[in-house]
């Protein structure tokens, strides 16, 4: 097994303390967002042998093992990272497979840069992604129900959205959020500015639930977003639990410390709290407007000490470890290639002694005892 050195990417969101104080270091002053572990060509983990990416390259069935190459070709398919959210991340949706596929297409056949600022579809895949709680970790996942969405606005007295408050009742689920979306997304810039900022004010007031929007418009003061925000469920994980976020789903982490696990892929469609691009129409065309429970996942403990985090997707599969003091070897060999991170305590992978936020890679059938006291998270596939 290879032990990995990964970057960590200085996002503006990210907190300049979590990871850090994860690591065991000192922290730099600066944001530290996200701490990727992977083959992924913007970062890829280093190792002994070279960048994971270089080595899975150099023989993608030793390192994955062939019923893995057979189903997802001769790349790792998933991205595992340590996610420091210290304000709002931008709110936003992935594609399905086939609307990655179609929408990847339409956008090379247009000649456009994959690297342009505008372009919706970076690849022809998928981004289902899976986000586990280190510490209490706050986000917003699908939408509410339209009544409740519009008791939350409505209890703002802000006059400007009263309209979006009449829509929310007057039609049925789907209608209802679709429109709303639509006309917050298609507003007067100058008049949803000065909308967010009376609401802000509003949240600011009224404090308690609605404290969380007012930070949210501290961030991005006058986006549209901090509108959308509120259409949005609030989730408040513990330690252990997790999201699993699908296609279509609109959804914003808020702050907190998480292992996040996703298909190897940079599809993001944004619906707003970013000065980045925003495609309306076409972000219109890959939401699900369903209202629902975010559904949060709490992993069951198989006989050998396993806990999964089952999702429907085969690119990835998250499970972790908790070992117990005087573990003294724990049996994690597998057909499929994994990533082995450790979040607490001190175990030993291998010849590779792990504490938090370190980590090795398996190749595919390679013997993987772990021994220690210490949580484990492991990354594989389903091939």
């Amino acid at each position: 097994m290879d032990r990995l050195d990964n970057t960590i990417r200085p996002y503006a969101w990210g907190s300049t303390t979590a990871i850090p104080q994860l690591l065991g270091v000192e922290p730099t002053g600066e944001p530290q967002a996200e701490m990727w572990m992977g083959a992924h060509p913007g970062a890829p983990s280093r190792t002994a042998r070279g960048t994971l990416a270089e080595v899975i390259d150099a023989d993608p069935e030793r390192e994955l093992g062939a019923a893995a190459v057979a189903k997802f070709g001769p790349r790792l398919p998933f991205l595992l990272k340590i996610l420091a959210a210290g304000a709002p991340l931008s709110l936003q949706v992935h594609p399905n497979l086939a609307q990655a596929k179609e929408g990847y297409e339409d956008e090379e056949r247009q000649g456009i840069p994959v690297t342009a600022g505008h372009r919706n579809y970076k690849d022809a895949n998928h981004k289902p992604e899976l986000i586990c709680a280190l510490t209490e970790f706050d986000g917003l996942c699908g939408f509410r129900d339209p009544l409740r969405a519009a008791d939350l606005l409505d209890g703002l007295g802000v006059d400007s959205l009263k309209p979006y408050v009449d829509l929310l009742h007057a039609h049925p689920e789907d209608a209802a959020l679709r429109e709303v979306l639509t006309a917050i997304l298609s507003a007067d810039p100058d008049e949803m500015a000065r909308t967010v900022a009376d609401a802000a004010a509003a949240c600011t007031r009224l404090g308690g639930d609605y404290a969380r929007y007012a930070d949210i418009a501290h961030h991005f003061p006058g986006d549209p977003g901090v509108i959308a925000a509120m259409l949005l469920n609030h989730v408040r994980l513990q330690p252990g639990e997790a999201l699993f976020l699908g296609a279509g789903i609109p959804h914003a982490y808020l702050s907190g410390l998480g292992v996040e696990i996703m298909a190897n892929s940079d599809n993001v469609l944004r619906c707003g709290l970013t000065p980045k691009h925003v495609d309306v129409p076409e972000l219109l065309r890959v939401v699900r407007f369903e209202a629902g429970d975010p559904g949060v996942l709490r992993p069951e403990a198989a006989p050998d000490g396993e806990e999964v985090y089952e999702t429907p997707i085969d690119e990835f599969r998250l499970s972790r470890y908790v070992l117990p003091e005087g573990t003294v070897a724990h049996d994690l060999t597998r057909a499929t290639p994994q990533i082995l991170l450790c979040t607490a305590g001190a175990v030993r992978a291998g010849e590779h002694e792990l504490t938090p936020g370190r980590s090795v890679f398996v190749p595919a059938g390679e013997k993987a005892e772990v021994a220690g006291a210490g949580t484990v998270f492991r990354a594989t596939v389903v091939a």
